[in-house]
């Protein structure tokens, strides 16, 4: 939070400037810092209010109400501060102030109000959140369905033609760009050059709230399949062939072969002894796993396929200097990453009751 609050501070083009920018018809402020058109200027003897410059005392109420300045009145001055009033004046709150201003608020789950929608940063949050959760959870899942049977099966099989030929295909996806590929997708899939079998934008169908419910369900999965394909295709490698190294680094050991000599059964031996411990570091991978795709790497993908989900919304609030919505869903998404970090800590002792943390050290 603070190197982020730091950095903010010398970025041109703060959402003052943003206003201004706007009302005064010059397009985006980072355009014009940068030397490019902005939105078409208007000349001074036109009629537009805007091309005249925008009032200091509209300026300054901005000021106040983003949080930037305050308003400090004379000593025995009676009535609600005003910046009409006489007694009262500006005061710049310094940016060292501000930051502990915020963090303060942050702590009481106080997250404000975006400065350019007129809505609290946490129901902003909750209508972006069913893109995010539809292509985040259902990535995940789909990842770990398919990613740990077929690495426990190229680990069983290392070294087969089996092997090899799945290492070329998933090692080939992990290579093509999330975005190429769903570009692929709509071009054959979504009434491109071939064939419209799916939906090419949006979660649900028009009307969606009249269906019943059987076809609500079958609705979404239709819109969802083409984003949460392009949103898999390099999710696979990582997690099968970490699964296959760890069920080989086991298999190897001298319990397993105990075990075999026994006379258990394949199955039992991988899924009664190995698959426990073979399972904790793909486990320690979940939070950063689950975390980068819930939140991270669906920006392209909502573009693309026009889902206006947390990615589109963290793009804009930078773009717009939307300090609010920047900095209360960083809070809230670092929070919730130390979150399930502890969850999958707690999840090793599930998993290997050998591990104890009460006995560390």
């Amino acid at each position: 939070m603070l190197i982020n609050f730091a950095l903010t501070q010398f970025v041109p083009g703060g959402p003052i400037d943003q206003i201004r920018a706007r009302l005064e018809g010059e397009g985006d402020s980072i355009q014009n810092i940068a030397g490019t058109e902005g939105g078409g200027v208007q000349e001074e003897d036109s009629g537009y209010v805007g091309a005249r410059g925008l009032p200091p005392e509209f300026l300054a109420k901005l000021e106040v109400q983003f949080g930037f300045a305050r308003i400090v009145c004379d000593e025995g001055f009676v009535g609600v501060p005003s910046l009409t009033a006489e007694e009262c004046r500006k005061e710049q709150i310094p940016a060292v102030e501000r930051f502990f201003i915020m963090m303060g608020n942050y702590l009481t789950l106080d997250f404000g109000e975006s400065y350019f929608r007129s809505i609290s940063v946490v129901d902003l949050v909750l209508e972006k959140m069913p893109v995010s959760i539809t292509l985040g959870l259902w990535s995940t899942l789909i990842a770990y369905l398919i990613s740990i049977p077929l690495g426990i099966r190229k680990a069983v099989r290392d070294g087969s033609s089996f092997d090899t030929w799945t290492s070329g295909i998933i090692i080939a996806a992990y290579a093509i760009p999330g975005f190429l590929f769903a570009i692929m997708l709509m071009v054959v899939f979504a009434g491109g050059s071939y064939f419209q079998w799916f939906p090419l934008r949006g979660l649900t169908s028009d009307g969606w709230e009249d269906f019943p419910w059987y076809q609500k369900i079958t609705d979404y999965l239709w819109h969802i399949i083409l984003p949460v394909t392009a949103q898999l295709i390099s999710a696979f490698a990582t997690l099968t062939l970490l699964t296959k190294n760890s069920f080989l680094d086991e298999i190897k050991k001298q319990y397993v072969m105990t075990a075999r000599a026994k006379g258990l059964s394949e199955a039992r031996v991988l899924y009664g002894h190995v698959f426990r411990n073979a399972m904790l570091i793909v486990i320690a991978g979940f939070p950063s796993l689950f975390l980068g795709v819930f939140f991270g790497s669906s920006l392209i993908i909502e573009f693309i396929f026009s889902l206006d989900g947390l990615g589109q919304l963290g793009y804009r609030s930078a773009v717009e200097r939307d300090y609010p919505v920047i900095f209360g869903t960083l809070f809230a998404f670092g929070l919730i990453g130390l979150v399930v970090g502890i969850l999958s800590d707690l999840m090793y002792v599930l998993v290997d009751p050998r591990i104890d943390f009460e006995r560390r050290g």
